[in-house]
């Protein structure tokens, strides 16, 4: 999912990586039972500045005092010194595995990150407690620890709940909440409000299927909302049923610390300077007479055309599923990098006159149809549309260069 350049962003989301030491810790042989002072809880880190922990992390500690036992069952690692690590996130094979670390470890870790850690001490009797550390137990085995990382349905968050609900079966049961009444994109927003060229990255590389709305349930894949659904969850024992979390410590505050932190959006800022710069240099060519250059065009498409071969690849080539149907292919296609080279190659050639017009009433049909797309297009893209369509028009419209004009400018020159 972390589909493109921020998809790697994204596929770092909930990683603690090698700041807690690397694979799953050795695990001692597995009591029989936890004592009745045990506790199992489910424990929320809060987004970072790192990019990886932008979206918060979710782990489940298992704690029995009286067997020496305080662990942090971690179902976000990953291998980045994997030297294969760029193209297979790149083409979606995305392995996560589950390591187990001292919990206190883990949380000078988050202390380094300014990570704030909220625990929720799970309502659990003794058998449940003991049925789901033998699950976290299993799951910690090396021959069972891998798994395939897809962001929004299978990752660190939801294998939490998916931990519990194995361990437990029918006896935990999560309601209707959260109910974000959003979609998958729209709940993405607000973490990357600090990481503009991350929201727009994410934006682009993301097609329609992250435009439904999100059930319930396939919210928990962001950690925020996975502790909404455990404050909300039931547990049954017999005829008893109670609430799931006992109680919510903040277990480690960080002074200062802002969630909701937002950044200057330079991303659409640069895309209107783009518009602003074009609509100045048609106007100027116009005024004298001059006929359009090739280079600044050339650069233009070339970009636009980059763009469009990286979605392209996302939708057709890799394994990724909510990359597909990309919107933005109206407008940045990949061909335009073909056109480029022929701009600067041959400029006359037949046919790039009728391509440009096409670009260019291309350009205009989508911005007229902004708000209709059943996609969100990232307001950055808007004023890039609008100086590709006017940069396409005008070209199209220019008189064209004879041979001799050609000469005669050359050796002028």
């Amino acid at each position: 999912m972390a589909p493109l350049l921020s998809v790697r962003s994204l596929l770092c989301t909930m990683g603690i990586t090698l700041l807690l030491g690397g694979g799953a810790a050795s695990l001692s042989a597995q009591p029989p039972r936890l004592s009745a002072e045990s506790e199992v809880s489910m424990v929320t880190i809060l987004p970072g500045d790192p990019v990886y922990s932008m979206f918060g992390h979710s782990a489940l500690r298992v704690y029995d005092p009286a067997q020496g036992i305080d662990r942090l069952y971690n179902y976000g690692t990953f291998d980045f010194s994997d030297p294969l690590f760029i193209p297979k996130f790149a083409y979606g094979h995305l392995r996560y595995f589950l390591s187990v670390v001292p919990y206190q470890r883990a949380l000078r870790a988050y202390e380094q990150q300014r990570r704030p850690v909220i625990e929720q001490t799970l309502s659990l009797t003794r058998a449940d407690r003991t049925a789901l550390f033998r699950e976290l137990q299993i799951n910690a085995r090396p021959e069972n620890r891998y798994y395939q990382y897809v962001f929004f349905f299978d990752n660190c968050s939801t294998r939490v709940r998916d931990a519990l609900e194995q361990a437990l079966g029918d006896a935990v049961q999560f309601g209707d909440r959260p109910r974000p009444n959003a979609t998958f994109r729209q709940l993405l927003d607000p973490y990357a409000a600090s990481l503009p060229l991350v929201d727009l990255s994410f934006d682009l590389a993301l097609g329609t299927p992250a435009d439904r709305r999100v059930t319930p349930r396939e919210a928990h894949f962001l950690p925020d909302y996975l502790f909404e659904a455990f404050a909300h969850a039931t547990v049954q024992s017999g005829d008893t049923t109670r609430a799931l979390v006992a109680r919510t410590d903040t277990t480690q505050w960080i002074d200062g610390y802002d969630a909701t932190a937002t950044a200057f959006a330079w991303p659409s800022a640069a895309g209107w300077i783009v518009l602003l710069l074009t609509l100045g240099w048609t106007g100027w060519q116009a005024t004298t007479g001059r006929r359009p250059g090739e280079y600044g065009d050339a650069l233009l498409l070339a970009v636009v055309g980059i763009v469009g071969a990286l979605l392209c690849f996302l939708w057709f080539v890799s394994t990724y599923t909510v990359t597909t149907y990309n919107w933005n292919l109206l407008w940045a296609w990949p061909t335009h990098l073909a056109a480029a080279a022929v701009l600067l190659g041959r400029p006359s050639a037949t046919g790039l006159r009728t391509y440009l017009v096409a670009t260019a009433v291309t350009a205009v049909f989508v911005a007229l149809g902004w708000t209709w797309w059943p996609q969100d297009l990232h307001t950055a893209v808007f004023p890039v549309v609008l100086a590709v369509g006017i940069r396409s028009g005008w070209r199209a419209m220019a008189p064209e260069v004879s041979p001799a004009e050609m000469e005669r400018g050359m050796r002028t020159a």
